[in-house]
């Protein structure tokens, strides 16, 4: 088989640990019965790579199986990549090997055979990029140690019979996307700062004459891993990427980059202004009112606490949205439960005159008028009937169910003397429906 052809452009190689490329797919209890097309093509494949192998299969993305049949030289007609592992090499080769195969006279055969740098495949993306109309195939690997990761992009020539390969480079996170909205897609790249370096966002973008535009920007903190990144609009009416970062102290903060004039861009433009955003692990950037911005939650001590013990302090959630001038602004407030997983919007009338309480008892959090410095009645009750029984007693006792997720009911409770206040803060069974969703 012939070996991959190495072009010179190739991006530095900065050694990164953090997110992963999605989520493990290694519980499958067993590997999934294969196609009569993907019969035909692992006969093939066998014919030409012998029968000591295993398919190996991406863990996250758009391609799950360790077959991928698609057009990848953009002729018309599918061609198949096959991803395994030989067995019986020595220790010094590289097991892991992409098989590409095409049809010949309606019979599947091998075209060539090539060795991946990594342990794992993490990550599959095909793609055209910027200008260029060729068809990249984009890998994204764990190496040995599967903290360290690997991208490369290769594309395929029919003419000769070969994979090219023409970047390579260390990440923590690869994307494909219409980053500036100019009908044209960007290679989207992270990296985390595990080593030391600062961590980097990078966009490429590939013109006619197969050259890469390179734009970076460093992220704010110094994050060690990314936990959760998503697509968002941001003031202006520009497309972000609103990335969620672990930084050394465990605690999450938010960057959020964009596609400007110039290049590659933060809306944040200090590491302080970034900052403002810190708060506990789990708590992620979200569309929390559903209007199609999202929103980043920012931690506030909840009334009645300021002078309790960090320990005993209860926490709302403002979640800020940002401004055409990209500025944070308020958009509402919440009580966010990360360990039960869920949210409680408040109405707007409760902005500033409601506060939270924990009923350890009950196992439940209420919702209590404050004025003054002074917790007053109750407005609400939510619990969280991990069992049957749990559930079945809160309703009999007035409760009305919200929603269910697996095993776990999450119900409410509004308290039936609330006429006799004219405060305005009585809660409605409208008020809780609406204000209740899960973080995930």
């Amino acid at each position: 088989m012939k070996a991959i052809v190495s072009v010179a452009v190739s991006a530095a190689m900065l050694t990164a640990t953090g997110c992963t490329f999605g989520n493990n797919i290694d519980n499958l209890m067993a590997p999934p019965k294969l196609s009569v097309e993907q019969e035909q093509i692992y006969s093939a494949l066998t014919d030409a790579a012998g029968s000591s192998i295993s398919l190996k299969y991406p863990r996250s993305g758009k391609y799950l199986s360790a077959f991928i049949v698609e057009d990848i030289d953009d002729d018309g007609g599918n061609e198949a990549i096959v991803f395994y592992e030989k067995t019986g090499l020595t220790m010094d080769e590289n097991t892991l090997r992409m098989n590409v195969l095409d049809q010949d006279g309606g019979k599947w055969r091998s075209v060539c055979d090539d060795p991946i740098k990594g342990a794992e495949i993490e990550k599959v993306i095909i793609s055209k990029l910027g200008s260029n109309d060729r068809i990249n195939i984009i890998i994204g690997c764990n190496l040995i140690n599967r903290s360290e990761k690997n991208v490369t992009v290769y594309n395929y020539s029919p003419s000769e019979g070969m994979m090219f390969s023409d970047f390579s480079s260390a990440c923590s996170f690869i994307d494909v996307t219409d980053l500036n909205s100019d009908g044209q897609n960007e290679f989207l790249l992270l990296t985390s700062s595990a080593t030391g370096s600062p961590a980097l966002a990078e966009a490429y973008q590939l013109d006619n004459e197969g050259k890469y535009h390179h734009y970076t920007c460093d992220l704010s903190g110094s994050f060690t891993e990314f936990d959760s990144l998503r697509y968002g609009k941001i003031g202006g009416n520009r497309q972000g990427l609103y990335i969620d970062a672990v930084s050394g102290t465990g605690s999450i903060q938010t960057d959020v980059i964009y596609m400007g004039a110039t290049g590659l861009s933060k809306v944040f433009g200090t590491p302080e202004e970034s900052l403002s955003t810190i708060r506990p692990a789990g708590c992620r950037s979200l569309d929390v009112d559903g209007d199609g911005l999202l929103e980043i939650p920012v931690q506030t001590i909840s009334p009645g606490y300021e002078e309790a013990p960090e320990s005993e302090q209860m926490k709302l959630t403002n979640w800020q949205f940002i401004d055409k001038d990209d500025r944070l602004e308020k958009k509402c407030c919440s009580y966010y439960s990360v360990g039960e997983g869920y949210i409680f919007v408040f109405p707007e009338r409760w902005r500033g005159k409601v506060t939270v309480k924990r009923d350890i008892i009950n196992g439940e959090i209420v919702f209590c008028s404050y004025s003054d410095g002074n917790t007053g009645r109750e407005l609400l009750r939510i619990f969280c009937a991990e069992d049957t029984p749990s559930r079945e007693d809160r309703l009999l006792s007035g409760y009305m169910l919200l929603r269910t997720r697996g095993e776990t009911s999450y119900l409410a409770y509004i308290p039936q003397d609330g006429e006799q206040y004219d405060d305005g803060l009585n809660a409605t069974a409208g008020d809780v429906a609406v204000g209740f969703l899960f973080s995930e």
